[in-house]
């Protein structure tokens, strides 16, 4: 007792030991044991402010830079929402790929229709033999 202003208190609820080298946080400023000195020991709400894990977009998967302080899940919404490269809708795809191989006919199909005997690819017009003048191979 010859030193009472010696050492703090744990400032978590359930500990309150008398610390004689409390460790203060660096994100809420209180003072902790050496067993919730830790943002898990102590449930930092402030946590966050410390935390340097840089997050990834999970439609495009780039590192989205977050500033201290941010929250992070704010930042990747808001890169959603505006700068996100990964956009569904906005991608067309081209369906009918597959083009007719009778000379002068420009038609698509969105399926090969193959010709059992020449094996060219050609549209639902001309796609029997008789249609596209077939050369057998």
């Amino acid at each position: 007792m010859e030193f009472p202003d010696l050492g703090k208190h744990c400032s978590e609820k359930t500990c309150k030991q008398l610390d004689f080298l409390p460790l203060k946080c660096d994100a809420c400023n209180q003072d902790f044991c050496k067993d919730h000195f830790t943002y898990a020991g102590h449930k930092c709400p402030f946590a966050f402010k410390k935390d340097v894990k840089v997050p990834v977009c999970p439609l495009c998967n780039v590192p989205i830079p977050v500033k201290r302080g941010e929250i992070p899940d704010v930042v990747v919404g808001e890169h959603i929402d505006k700068d996100c490269a990964y956009h569904p809708g906005k991608k067309k795809e081209k369906v009918f790929m597959y083009r007719c191989s009778k000379e002068g006919c420009k038609k698509k199909e969105m399926l090969p229709l193959a010709c059992a005997q020449c094996q060219g690819s050609f549209c639902i017009q001309h796609r029997h033999p008789l249609d596209h003048s077939c050369k057998a191979r």
